[in-house]
């Protein structure tokens, strides 16, 4: 279980701090309603990911074990491609960059939208996290239940993290937010080889 909990973790950071459409509505929020209102929204991927998960789950469950290692081999060259997004994001990234602003309020509703409507979550159950999590409850449902917990918790801490961060220093939460990039580059790079070996070896 430790394995797919400390892959929940990893992947879970990865994904809160990856720059993205959900990211960047919620670190508006946060600079424009102030970080108390905006802590709600990091809740929203508990609610949009449930049917996500669920339709990713079930096709990948279908599929031959040979198709299987082929998702692991394209998860594992897809996460080295944002590896190397995240880095070149990390090498540009400007502390003094100004986020747009949005109108009207808007809150936990509108970022469970942000999240459904973002193709982000699509691609990473399809291709990354859904065939760990698929092998990982094929072995025993403690396994698939740990990656979820840790992915889930972590992910939803971190967004709370960068929400709070944003929301007591704007500069110090530009710092940090490029700390978070490059620190998940490597964590990307690192399980994108991780992937590619359980793919290769099977």
């Amino acid at each position: 279980m430790w394995i797919y909990l400390l892959q929940g973790i990893g992947y879970g950071f990865a994904a809160a701090s990856q720059p993205g459409p959900f990211q960047t509505y919620l670190i508006s929020q946060t600079l424009t309603r102030g970080w108390k209102r905006t802590l709600p929204a990091a809740l929203a991927p508990l609610v949009s990911d449930g049917p996500i998960i669920l339709v990713c789950v079930l096709v990948l469950s279908q599929v031959p074990d040979w198709f299987q290692r082929v998702l692991y081999i394209a998860g594992g060259i897809f996460i080295l491609y944002l590896a190397y997004g995240g880095f070149k994001a990390w090498r540009s990234f400007d502390e003094n960059l100004s986020l747009p602003v949005p109108s009207g309020q808007q809150g936990f509703l509108k970022a469970v939208l942000v999240n459904v409507l973002n193709p982000g979550p699509y691609i990473f159950w399809t291709l990354v996290t859904g065939p760990i999590l698929v092998r990982g409850w094929r072995e025993s449902a403690v396994n698939g239940l740990g990656f979820l917990a840790g992915f889930y918790l972590t992910l939803v801490l971190g967004l709370a993290a960068i929400i709070m961060v944003f929301g007591v220093a704007e500069k110090f939460g530009n710092r940090f937010n490029r700390i978070l990039i490059g620190v998940s580059a490597m964590a990307l790079f690192c399980f994108g080889l991780y992937q590619l070996w359980l793919g290769i070896t099977g």
